[in-house]
């Protein structure tokens, strides 16, 4: 898969529609320093620009696997392109994100705005919620945020308070009560 090319057609189109943007997934766990395979991008955007970003896609050959009103997967025919994954988020959520993204060296000379190592946690414990078959890599992943130097730990705890997974949070930690490093 030609991942350079798949994220200067995303950042391409991204820049000239002035559309909010940020990298998640296993590239955004890459540019934290955690390396973990992965066949596809995964990019969180704002739900009012939904259509046009699937449109785009489409437009480009891309065909749209699944669309609701949270999520969009795109496959193109071409093994070179491969699948892109879409987040859609708004209001509050959506204004707290973007206002706190970085911009990061991802690939060669590719620099994009990556999610806070905290919301990485929150979409990492919403998907154990959802689907407990990804738990096993999911915590794997919130393991190794959790002991970065820059996680706000009362905010990713807030996180697993908020999805009922405080039984995770506990197993990370070394369990309850306990706090990191201890």
């Amino acid at each position: 898969m030609n991942f350079k090319k798949i994220f200067q057609l995303l950042i391409d189109f991204f820049e000239q529609e002035e559309i909010d943007y940020a990298l998640i997934g296993a590239f955004a766990l890459k540019a934290y320093g955690y390396v973990r395979a992965t066949q596809d991008v995964d990019i969180m955007v704002r739900q009012e620009d939904q259509t046009k970003i699937i449109s785009n896609l489409e437009s480009l050959g891309f065909e749209t696997l699944h669309t609701s009103t949270g999520y969009s997967n795109h496959v193109h025919p071409l093994s070179g392109l491969g699948r892109i994954d879409f987040v859609y988020v708004r209001g509050e959520t959506a204004e707290t994100i973007f206002a706190r993204t970085r911009h990061i060296l991802i690939l060669g000379d590719i620099t994009i705005p990556v999610v806070r190592p905290e919301h990485l946690v929150a979409l990492k414990v919403f998907a154990m919620k959802n689907d407990p078959n990804r738990a096993l890599r999911e915590m794997a992943d919130i393991e190794y945020l959790l002991r970065l130097p820059e996680i706000e730990m009362e905010e990713a705890k807030k996180y697993f308070e908020k999805y009922g997974q405080m039984d995770r949070y506990y197993d990370i930690i070394g369990g309850k009560g306990k706090k990191q490093g201890s």
